[in-house]
């Protein structure tokens, strides 16, 4: 029988009063793992409830008292690596090697949230005016949510739930409806650390769920991770309600290969970023633009390592890259990879509707090269979010850094060189939050905000590191006299 997925309220699982699941669907083998839940707004009412009430005493809990809890979470993280890699890898889809290193990077995040008691410090001055002191402190904000993706469901979250309850707050986390699996394990070690009840809370759901965290009068501050459309939608609404939000959007990552570039190394670096967890990740590459000389090399190289890139089952050793999330998913990839045809661009290698030993019935799409593609045309400005690698040819770096500029995207722009001065030049004017030098996937470390600019984010602190802090908290600022004291002197 089919394990139905519970909800996790005011420290209890109990079942949801939905009328309606949805399958979780290995995307490999198409078996279907769970059902989950389309919870109500009652249920995230609840949660919202139990989030505040525990508020109260949180709050006051020392910063110091509160990291033990995620000292006791990372270590938990550490001793069950392996069964969330495995989890993730079935539910999501990419190699064990790819989820191996996404719990890593909670990991990570739950460490640097264990600084808190000096991150949250604020700052003061003596003596403004005579006998006046005025000083600057943080406080939590209330009660937070996330609304999760599908891509990292055990990475996301940790961009901001350690960040957010080491800051006093208490939270609630809407996993993604494709891949809730991972977040209940997480969910189950969150609890046997002790974690007072109501601090953290989990309502899986949809569109009902999601709207109801928008609306809801007690919930102060949202973060998001998605497409930009659903990152517009959300931050909208978000503000609309009086509540502070941060919302990653979509993508279009460009990288630029320079004729100086090393290409053995720029080729595999490049195939990881486009291919790797089957292009479904915000800082994939997606378009490759060759400047000069660059373009015969790179071009040979990278076809070849598309094609002979392993594509199967991600728990199977050897494979480099597993299927696409859904079949809705394969079938927009597949379409757009025709619509880049229909503009002109060509199949250099053509990954659609590939045959996969034993796994004929996954959502498979083999790395895929556009070659020559219109650069106003919609192939170069649309997220496939699937292993399809798009190339552009420029006569010169300054041209590649425009056309760069001149796209709706800015979440990341990398450059292959060895010119320090053309490095300079990149990094200086190319319009993106994250930028890579020799670098395929510039994704920021935990004490790093994970940036991005444009129609790739929304709001104005990003998570991870010290912006995190600053989301979660509101500043106050203290001006005090003393009356009785100044006048012994």
């Amino acid at each position: 029988m089919t394990a139905v997925l519970q909800n996790y309220i005011d420290g209890e699982w109990c079942a949801s009063e939905a009328t309606e699941f949805l399958d979780v669907v290995n995307p490999a083998t198409t078996e279907v793992l769970a059902k989950v839940p389309l919870s109500t707004a009652g249920e995230v009412d609840r949660a919202a409830q139990a989030a505040a009430q525990a508020f109260v005493n949180w709050r006051r809990t020392p910063a110091g008292d509160r990291i033990q809890y995620l000292f006791k979470l990372k270590v938990l993280l550490e001793n069950h690596l392996e069964d969330l890699a495995r989890t993730i890898t079935q539910e999501c889809g990419k190699t064990l090697a790819e989820s191996r290193g996404e719990v890593r990077r909670a990991i990570e995040n739950v460490e640097v949230a264990c600084g808190m008691p000096t991150l949250i410090q604020g700052y003061n001055s003596e003596d403004i005016a005579r006998g006046i002191d005025e000083f600057m402190i943080r406080q939590p904000v209330g009660v937070a949510a996330a609304i999760c993706p599908f891509n990292f469901p055990g990475m996301i979250p940790f961009w901001f739930m350690p960040y957010a309850i080491a800051c006093g707050n208490t939270y609630i986390i809407k996993p993604s409806e494709k891949v809730p699996l991972t977040l209940q394990t997480i969910m189950h070690l969150l609890e046997q650390t002790g974690l007072p009840k109501g601090v953290v809370n989990l309502v899986n759901g949809t569109t009902e769920a999601v709207d109801a965290i928008l609306e809801h009068p007690l919930i102060r501050a949202i973060s998001f991770v998605g497409s930009t459309p659903v990152a517009r939608y959300i931050y909208s609404r978000a503000a609309a309600n009086g509540k502070r939000a941060q919302c990653q959007g979509g993508a279009k990552n460009p990288v630029i290969v320079l004729p100086d570039a090393d290409i053995a190394m720029t080729t595999r670096i490049m195939a990881d970023s486009a291919f790797g967890c089957a292009g479904q990740r915000c800082l994939a590459a997606s378009v490759a633009i060759t400047v000069g000389e660059a373009r015969q090399t790179f071009t040979e190289a990278i076809a070849d390592t598309a094609r002979s890139r392993i594509v199967g089952y991600g728990l199977e050793a050897g494979v480099q890259m597993g299927p696409v999330i859904t079949a809705q998913s394969r079938s927009r990839i597949e379409a757009l990879i025709q619509q880049g045809v229909e503009e002109g661009a060509k199949v250099l290698v053509d990954g659609r509707q590939p045959q996969i030993a034993g796994y004929e019935n996954g959502y498979f799409v083999r790395p895929t090269i556009l070659q020559d593609i219109d650069p106003t045309g919609k192939i170069a400005q649309t997220e496939i979010f699937g292993p399809v690698l798009s190339l552009i040819h420029l006569d010169t770096l300054e041209a590649a850094i425009a056309l760069i500029n001149q796209g709706h995207y800015g979440n990341m722009a990398c450059l292959f060189t060895s010119s320090g001065a053309a490095a300079r030049q990149f990094r200086y004017e190319a319009e993106a939050g994250n930028i890579g030098i020799n670098i395929g996937v510039a994704a920021p470390m935990a004490f790093f905000p994970f940036s991005g600019w444009k129609d790739s984010f929304f709001g104005d602190l990003h998570g991870q590191g010290q912006q995190a802090v600053e989301f979660f908290t509101q500043t106050k600022v203290v001006v005090e006299r003393w009356q009785e004291w100044t006048r012994k002197f």
